[in-house]
């Protein structure tokens, strides 16, 4: 095979848009449709990893997609447990609608209370964003013990989130800690099994806001 040959010379800015056009080629040949409120969302998972399984393992709740653009309108902010999901989620696109992502974890008063308490900063971060007196979609992509936090705080009727995007990677309490969150009736967007990550976690994001953003402008 001549790998020179194959090779597809595109301008930056035809990439992506390439890069949509295979996903979807390739769905259509797994004999796959995917919903069309969760359509570009999935795709856009699918771009950010290169899995096709989140097809599979991609958990909606009823018009989920619709409520976190709802809330995105009402000027939501986003609350993540990376600093890697700040950096990659649109801040741009989401102050346009009034909205802010937040990450805790490097706030010292974080660090101190989570040592104090022999429990993950992701957890502690999670009470602290309760102070943020706005509407709030906490986006989870590594720290299943943010997902049980907030579980816990919902059991105990301290605090309810208005949406929920829960998709940590790893081993260890990653699978419990999602089908705690689906036990529940807060809106979410929730990877089943081990996979997941900031990237996904951002890629969800922004596929909403991107959605979100070409509504607006009619396109």
């Amino acid at each position: 095979m001549d790998r020179q040959n194959s090779i597809e010379h595109l301008l930056p800015n035809e990439i992506e848009k390439r890069s949509f056009e295979i996903i979807s080629k390739e769905l259509k040949e797994r004999g796959i449709e995917l919903p069309k409120e969760e359509e570009m969302v999935t795709k856009r998972v699918i771009h950010t990893s290169a899995d096709f399984e989140y097809t599979k393992t991609l958990v909606y709740s009823k018009h989920a997609v619709r409520i976190a653009k709802d809330l995105i309108l009402n000027g939501a902010d986003i609350v993540t447990d990376t600093n890697m999901a700040l950096a990659g989620i649109n801040k741009k696109t989401l102050a346009g609608f009034g909205g802010t992502v937040h990450c805790f974890m490097a706030d010292e008063t974080v660090a101190r209370i989570a040592k104090e308490r022999g429990t993950t900063r992701a957890a502690v971060s999670m009470e602290m964003a309760t102070k943020l007196k706005k509407p709030l979609i906490f986006t989870i992509g590594n720290a299943p013990t943010a997902l049980i936090q907030l579980y816990e705080m919902l059991k105990d009727q301290r605090f309810r989130p208005e949406f929920i995007i829960g998709v940590p990677v790893g081993f260890v309490n990653v699978e419990a800690a999602k089908e705690l969150i689906l036990e529940t009736e807060v809106p979410h967007i929730v990877n089943r099994g081990r996979k997941g990550g900031s990237n996904v976690a951002a890629a969800i994001c922004n596929a909403i806001l991107y959605e979100l953003k070409k509504e607006q402008s009619g396109v």
